[in-house]
């Protein structure tokens, strides 16, 4: 049903979309901010419970 989905072609064309609704100047600060979105989500996966509940409370404490 996916098969060919994201193929060069496609992943072009969706680019250029891309460029068109944001422009060539906010792409870098888009793909920026998703990096970080996905670095501190796979932090977050890592966490376990305990980690979160003591980094929560240091914060708190600042």
């Amino acid at each position: 049903m996916l098969t060919g989905l994201f193929e060069p072609v496609h992943l072009i064309v969706i680019l250029l979309i891309v460029m068109l609704v944001f422009g060539a100047k906010k792409l870098p600060e888009i793909g920026s901010g998703m990096g970080k979105a996905i670095s501190n989500f796979k932090r977050s996966i890592k966490e376990t419970p305990e980690q979160s509940d003591h980094d929560d409370k240091l914060e708190s404490k600042k």
